[in-house]
């Protein structure tokens, strides 16, 4: 199955059967509305139409440098016409009025890396161009954002926790501990909880953000990432399972969100980056398939007792190469960045898709 890591083949076969059971539909466990017998939002395609984008980011204050290509000197803008498309119904159109009504003194807390910061910040801009005059106050305590609508009792706030399990700083350096989730104390009584992990896994030397990884009483300098990645998971569905009041709080998971640094991933060799592509791949299918973090991801999913809705943005966004900053973003020309994404951009159709699965 290509998951380019090394497992113990036991493991390996439980969790490809798992996989399997999975997506021949026998198991219960991920929420999803890929599950429903009425519309599947994640398959699709995408096609042009010339009342989008859903804003203007010229008007949309907030906006980090990273994310403004246009206003980074992007010249292209045929990017920011594009809607999804699933096959067989429509998605609603996102209603910022109508979002902030439903959700009327509730909380909404993205929690994860930069691409939990890159949906955040699309969701406070499509909000806050629906309702322009209304008050609103942004502060940040620690670690956590906070975009407050005054008028409607809303927050929507974004707690940066790259790998949802804790990092620690200790005698020995600073160490992250796959088992352990005290960070999880900022998310209870959240009524909104929108999780996402997954980029800052690969990292290493100078930006990778810890020099020892702990399991149980183990430690050592370094462990299979992929394997790191399921542990530090497993303990998340854990704090969800033992934690979370299904009443009381929703929960959601962002998906893997895709980079594209690679043409032959979508049959173009001589692409060595996103750069200057301004057109996403037409069709359904992404010809370099999905990231092997999406089945690891689902299958710890599956084993969970709490409904997790599964924000399954993975196969839209692969289709989005030409949705990146690329030179346009915090680096300038000298960067390049194919992780993030423009505002306006996809994730505005990854909100969107939110917005139709709490209606």
């Amino acid at each position: 199955m290509g998951f380019g890591f090394q497992r113990n083949s036991s493991v390996f076969m439980v969790s490809l059967i798992v996989l399997f059971i999975i997506h021949c539909g026998l198991v219960e466990g991920i929420s999803s509305s890929s599950s429903s017998s009425e519309c599947d939002f994640y398959k699709g395609s995408w096609v042009l139409d010339q009342s989008y984008p859903l804003y203007d980011p010229s008007v949309c204050p907030f906006i980090e440098h990273e994310f403004t290509c246009r206003k980074n000197g992007r010249p292209d803008l045929i990017y920011t016409k594009y809607r999804w498309q699933p096959q067989g119904c429509d998605l609603l159109r996102f209603d910022g009025k109508d979002f902030l009504e439903r959700l009327r003194g509730k909380s909404i807390m993205f929690v994860g890396d930069s691409l939990s910061r890159n949906q955040w910040q699309s969701l406070t801009c499509l909000l806050h161009s629906a309702v322009p005059t209304s008050e609103y106050t942004i502060s940040r305590v620690d670690d956590v954002s906070i975009f407050e609508f005054t008028d409607y009792g809303v927050k929507v706030m974004l707690d940066r926790n790259v790998y949802l399990v804790d990092v620690v700083r200790e005698k020995i350096g600073r160490v992250l501990k796959l088992d352990s989730i005290e960070g999880g104390k900022l998310w209870l009584g959240i009524d909104m909880l929108i999780f996402n992990t997954w980029h800052w896994w690969n990292r290493r030397g100078p930006t990778q953000p810890w020099d020892y990884v702990q399991v149980g009483q183990q430690i050592s300098k370094d462990i299979d990432r992929m394997l790191a990645f399921q542990k530090a998971l497993t303990t998340w569905a854990g704090w969800v399972d033992s934690k979370v009041d299904p009443t009381k709080t929703k929960v959601f998971f962002q998906g893997i969100s895709p980079s594209h640094y690679n043409g032959t991933q979508w049959n173009d060799p001589s692409a060595k980056s996103c750069k200057g592509e301004k057109l996403p791949l037409m069709g359904s299918t992404y010809p370099g398939g999905l990231p092997p973090a999406l089945f690891v991801l689902k299958d710890v999913l599956s084993t969970m007792t709490k409904p997790v809705t599964l924000l399954d943005i993975t196969d839209l966004s692969l289709l989005r190469k030409d949705g990146h900053p690329s030179i346009f973003g915090f680096g300038g020309p000298t960067a390049m960045d194919c992780s993030h994404w423009c505002l306006a951009g996809v994730p505005d159709t990854w909100n969107e898709i939110l917005y139709n699965l709490i209606l």
